[in-house]
């Protein structure tokens, strides 16, 4: 790879510009660490920002989003054995790849995971909804797909951070399941549109609810139980992200507290507003993260 510098450092250009424009949490965290390794994930991101658009366009049959996905991973794996590509996020991510040693097999984890928001042709409908069902029965197969989708991110970012304490692992996977937890309650009424549901069945039966009241009009006070009881959950996922902190690279800490920062505020916003995710979407402010960035970086001067 470094037999072509200005073309690494136009593909690594591309990918920040990815990040920059649709990562509207993980960028800031990018934004205090060190070039080389906001480089790094960046193009981690940009990779897998194409499989999720892949994964949730619904203009592709699902089969041919699973053989897209199929594709795009085999073309990482051509070309981190050495074949040339043009494509600059695949060529900037395998130089990441060999530079901060990540595992193959996390890549493709991170790809089976967009894979699977992809619709299964047994799933069910819900009542008047556009798309299939996709629902987990207990909390154990969303742990499995926060693992896919988030936790293996959290293992990634750890190899680009820096870490020697074989105990960082455990804690990234939970710091991942803390951030995937908090997206799927802020989320709730959109996944639910496109007829995806992550809170676990299991929870709704809890409470003596089941997947209806989603659509029959009493959501907003019906499902605040299993909202607050999933909340308490990522709550307590957060507490490994204060263990792992002290485990990282010096350098790379001011990056995992900016992130962990911003996705806890946002619990707990969600919590301060009552679990109400239905009236608008609950989001920080632009200055809001800039002023959590502004205090990461002043933990590393």
């Amino acid at each position: 790879m470094s037999e072509h510098p200005l073309q690494l450092r136009a593909a690594y250009s591309v990918c920040r510009h990815i990040a920059r424009s649709a990562a509207k949490n993980f960028y800031y965290g990018f934004l205090v660490l060190p070039l080389r390794k906001r480089n790094a994930l960046s193009a981690v991101y940009a990779f897998m920002r194409h499989a999720d658009d892949i994964s949730d366009d619904p203009s592709i049959p699902a089969q041919q989003r699973r053989e897209k996905l199929d594709e795009w991973m085999n073309a990482l794996r051509r070309v981190v054995a050495g074949e040339r590509t043009d494509d600059p996020v695949l060529f900037a991510l395998a130089d990441s790849q060999k530079r901060f040693n990540i595992p193959l097999e996390l890549l493709e984890k991170l790809v089976q995971g967009t894979e699977m928001d992809v619709p299964q042709p047994s799933s069910v409908k819900l009542p008047d909804g556009p798309l299939p069902q996709l629902q987990y029965e207990t909390f154990d197969q969303l742990y499995d797909y926060c693992y896919h989708v988030a936790s293996v991110v959290g293992l990634v970012c750890i190899h680009i951070f820096g870490y020697r304490d074989p105990r960082a692992e455990k804690l990234a996977e939970e710091t991942g399941v803390a951030f995937q937890l908090t997206n799927i309650l802020r989320d709730v009424k959109e996944d639910a549109a496109l007829g995806r549901i992550y809170l676990p069945r299991e929870d709704f039966a809890r409470f003596g609810l089941d997947v209806h009241v989603l659509t029959n009009g009493s959501a907003r006070e019906s499902l605040r139980p299993v909202l607050e009881f999933e909340a308490l959950r990522a709550r307590g996922f957060y507490r490994a992200a204060e263990d792992l902190l002290p485990l990282i690279d010096e350098d790379s800490r001011p990056a995992l507290w900016t992130l962990v920062e911003i996705y806890r505020h946002l619990l707990e916003r969600i919590i301060a507003r009552d679990y109400d995710v239905f009236s608008e979407r609950v989001r920080l402010t632009t200055a809001e993260k800039l002023r959590i960035m502004a205090k990461g970086f002043l933990r590393s001067t």
